[in-house]
């Protein structure tokens, strides 16, 4: 999936707000080039994370993905623990059996290397390998994000 293939893909699945922060928008430099989804009907900014990111390069804690070549990219996901487990084999909390995988290795999903814990799944560049794989995990954390929206507009 390019890019461009990522970010239709998660606006069709419908009421994403996707966020682009860019130079003179008042977000942090650091933000300018990536992508942010949330679950967002109304069109405003919800409390919390993003369901979804796009990065496009390497952050100061987080440089394993190697983003500085050129045109690479990471997907981020916050797909929950059950979807984590599926495609892990364990449980975001759970220390993994086996040695890391090459976080910088192209259509490879992984437990993200700073946000594992907290059930959050990345692939840098995905691509045939990945492809189907990576638009069960966006369905999923699409879903758990209306969950939380529906759950929160309750109590409101």
């Amino acid at each position: 999936m390019r890019f461009d293939e990522i970010i239709e893909f998660l606006e069709d699945l419908g009421s994403v707000l996707t966020l682009r922060p860019v130079a003179g928008d008042g977000s942090p430099e650091i933000s300018w080039g990536d992508v942010f989804f949330y679950y967002a009907p109304d069109g405003v900014v919800p409390p919390g994370q993003p369901f979804a990111t796009i990065v496009t390069k390497d952050y100061p804690d987080d440089r394993e993905s190697r983003l500085d070549r050129p045109g690479a990219f990471r997907l981020n996901v916050a797909a929950g623990t059950a979807e984590f487990r599926r495609w892990t084999g364990r449980g975001p909390r759970d220390h993994p059996d086996t040695e890391p995988v090459d976080r910088s290795e192209v259509d490879v999903l992984f437990a993200h290397p700073v946000y594992g814990e907290l059930g959050w799944l990345s692939v840098v560049e995905p691509a045939p390998r990945t492809g189907a794989a990576v638009q069960e995990v966006l369905r999923a954390a699409h879903a758990l994000a209306r969950g939380r929206h529906e759950r929160r507009a309750a109590t409101e």
